[in-house]
């Protein structure tokens, strides 16, 4: 409803008005213009690059006829602003062909043939990393954005120059956002402000990050984006004095000193602003470090001693200097920061750098082509660590929406650094572990991870990292990774790398746990073996293949051993495609194997020795130790080993009774298992302490307590999880407890 006219409810931003579309002369004539200001900025390129440049140029404004922006304007002028950004970080003639053409393939009906025929390989790979995947089906909106960023990131990783059109692609479309619908303000402010500024800033393009950010603030927040644009313009009318009387002193000093420097005024953006009140539930007029200066230097030894000369003239904030030139950040940053208390009491930041510095903070990874001549090293290689990752994590996980999940942890460079024991420091995400660490260094490191000191003191591997600490992974040969690592682990690369290994070795274990499932069933069929897989059984697995639907007998075998498959059904199949080819079951064996005394078929006996991986799950629900009696359950996710006597297994064995199988324990177990137990005691001083003291002097390791919420009077029941080898220690173990006065009764939990 429309408010009245003297109503004081703020009214709407009204709608843009539809632009009326203009003549294919004036089409002409402005997309010429655009494009003569576009070359304006290619006085960088000799002459067949512009001409390069130019070609494509009139490829994409003949694909883009008669296409138009939502301003009004011919479409070709969005690929040309797209362009010279690009130009402006002086990328190179094929990434500005590409930012041309880069609409061309998902508009146009261009194919990346024709690309490929007229521009070459190099043009029609860029173009091809940018194109959405808007032509494949996908179940849902959120699949399809997965995999489109899945493939330009992964573009990316092989490319930078991808990124780079990527981000200058949507800076002009936030840009221009205001001709667009209102409708769409939200979604693309927001997957700007959580996707695409945290890659610029992970790739150093510090410029690019913070329009980024202060674009989608405005059309995310219009209004409160408004009032503290006019905050600051009155706050900068106001402060313009003491900003001046800072610059004349500073600038005098170093003249006094004889250091030459350039001095330049910065201010925080809106957004960050924003963010700084939000965080710490400021009103504006508590927010003092919106105005900050930077000071360029000649040479790194001179960013040291300008710090001095500015220590010497403002007193220093106690805990705001940061030395990111020693260490840089891990997006290839590097500045000394420190904030001082200057004029009236108001503080003030410095950020002190070289020319090259400034360079690689507002342009990073885009600084390789900026100023190659001036650099000291090439910038593509800043963010190479992460990018690299990228490629990795792919390998281990063909899941669009995992792999998108993975990027995301590592997208927010809040980083700590850390030192290995020969003083080589990395760069670690906020909240990283002693486990993440391993992984950066190497995968075989992480995966023999088995213990960790920090500062040459052993610590948990769920530790996380803290700035300047020196980690040190301890391997075994035998170690493999704890699938408990998952739940605490911070980076894609690692989460990526346990969880590949851990499907790696489930494979494997469901294999061969498949094929003795199936060895066994097809013996209660009178058939003595396995069918080789040779020419004169291709009959056989290729009609058992044909009915099961697995593409190879591998795949199969995986499928009963994870309990998708039943081993007695596939084996009775297999015996009559194997009757049908002349094979005769036989009789004796049939007698011998196929019924035991519950007259149900049997499958035989699964033998656990305690190293299965995730192919084998102990349920938590009655927890079997060796000893125990135990059934075996196989569920669809691998086998699941219960107490004979848990009430969940002997529900699951009357619905679906052809799913367990038989299992028992080797005899030479060493490792620990987990069991629950509740010991009742009287709410007496200390008895916490005694049980404990009892289940250690048993060698029982304690995992877990649990106590009752409410409030002890009498007593009260302690739940433990313990570790044990067996079922004799757990007898024993409950036995001395019972002889503790103060225990009432102490027993096992089994559901």
């Amino acid at each position: 409803m429309t408010a009245a006219p003297n109503s004081t409810i703020a009214p709407s931003p009204p709608a843009p008005a539809q632009p009326q579309r203009m003549s294919a002369e004036q089409a002409a004539s402005v997309s010429a213009a655009a494009f003569a200001g576009l070359l304006e900025h290619l006085g960088y390129l000799d002459a067949d690059s512009v001409e390069r440049v130019r070609l494509a140029y009139v490829y994409a404004d003949q694909a883009h006829s008669d296409q138009w922006r939502s301003s009004g304007d011919p479409y070709i002028t969005h690929p040309i602003a797209v362009t010279s950004i690009c130009a402006n970080w002086k990328l190179d003639a094929p990434a500005l062909m590409a930012a041309l053409l880069h609409d061309s393939m998902e508009d146009c009906g261009i194919t990346k043939a024709d690309l490929l025929e007229r521009f070459g390989e190099d043009v029609a790979e860029l173009v091809d990393g940018l194109t959405k995947l808007d032509k494949l089906q996908f179940n849902t909106r959120e699949e399809s954005q997965a995999e489109s960023f899945r493939k330009m990131l992964l573009a990316m990783a092989r490319d930078v120059r991808v990124i780079l059109i990527k981000l200058a692609d949507r800076t002009h479309n936030m840009r221009t956002m205001g001709d667009m619908p209102r409708g769409k303000w939200g979604r693309i402010s927001s997957e700007t402000l959580e996707i695409y500024a945290p890659i610029a800033h992970r790739l150093g393009l510090n410029q690019t990050y913070r329009e980024l950010q202060d674009l989608s603030f405005k059309h995310l927040r219009p209004w409160r984006y408004a009032t503290l644009e006019k905050a600051i313009a009155r706050s900068r009318k106001r402060r313009r004095d003491l900003v001046q009387r800072v610059q004349d002193e500073v600038n005098a000093e170093f003249a006094k000193h004889g250091l030459p420097v350039r001095l330049m005024g910065r201010e925080s953006t809106l957004y960050s602003l924003y963010q700084r009140m939000q965080k710490n539930q400021l009103s504006f007029a508590k927010v003092t470090d919106i105005y900050g200066f930077r000071i360029i230097v000649p040479k790194t030894l001179d960013c040291y001693t300008a710090l001095g000369v500015l220590h010497q003239k403002y007193k220093p904030m106690p805990g705001r200097f940061k030395d990111y030139i020693a260490i840089a950040k891990s997006n290839g940053y590097q500045s000394l920061h420190t904030t001082l208390v200057g004029p009236s009491s108001v503080s003030i930041e410095f950020q002190i750098r070289t020319e090259e510095m400034n360079i690689v903070a507002e342009a990073g990874v885009a600084a390789h082509w900026l100023y190659k001549a001036q650099q000291g090293r090439d910038s593509e290689q800043l963010s190479t660590q992460w990018l690299q990752s990228l490629l990795d994590i792919q390998n281990e996980t063909r899941d669009a929406a995992e792999f998108w999940d993975h990027v995301k942890v590592d997208l927010f460079p809040d980083a700590v650094y850390v030192f290995t024991p020969k003083s080589e420091i990395m760069a670690m995400p906020r909240g990283a572990t002693v486990v993440d660490f391993a992984y950066a260094i190497h995968s075989k490191i992480g995966h023999r991870t088995t213990a960790a000191k920090i500062n040459d003191e052993e610590v948990p591997l769920r530790t996380e990292l803290k700035s300047g600490d020196v980690v040190q992974i301890i391997t075994s040969e035998t170690a493999t990774p704890n699938p408990a690592w998952l739940g605490f682990v911070k980076t894609g690369r690692a989460r990526s790398k346990i969880r590949s290994f851990l499907k790696n070795a489930a494979q494997t274990e469901a294999g061969q746990l498949g094929e003795t499932l199936l060895a066994q069933a097809l013996r209660a069929e009178g058939i003595d073996a396995i069918p080789p897989q040779d020419e004169a059984n291709k009959p056989v697995w290729d009609e058992i293949l044909r009915i099961t639907g697995n593409r190879a007998p591998a795949d199969l075998m995986v499928d009963i051993g994870m309990g998708r498959r039943i081993a007695s059904l596939v084996a009775a199949r297999m015996t009559t495609s194997m009757t049908k080819q002349g094979v005769r079951p036989d009789a004796l064996l049939i007698t011998q194997e196929r019924f035991n005394t519950s007259n149900r078929p049997f499958q035989g006996a699964v033998t656990l020795n305690g190293d299965e991986s995730s192919s084998v799950y102990y349920s938590h629900c009655c927890r079997p130790v060796p000893g125990d009696p135990i059934l075996g359950y196989l569920g669809g996710q691998g086998l699941v080993v219960h107490h004979a006597q848990c009430s969940n297994a002997i529900k699951l064995r009357e619905k679906d009774a052809d799913r367990f199988i038989t299992v028992d324990w080797a005899d030479d177990i060493t490792r620990l298992f987990e069991v629950g137990i509740v010991v009742t005691v009287h709410n007496n001083k200390g008895v916490l302490a005694r049980v404990a003291a009892e289940l250690t002097n048993a060698e029982a390791d304690i995992v877990r307590i649990d106590m009752a919420d409410e409030v002890a009077v009498g007593t009260t029941d302690l739940r433990f999880v313990i570790s044990v080898h067996n079922n004799v220690q757990l007898d024993n173990a409950l036995r001395n407890l019972r002889r503790l006065h103060s225990v009432i009764r102490a027993s096992r939990l089994i559901a």
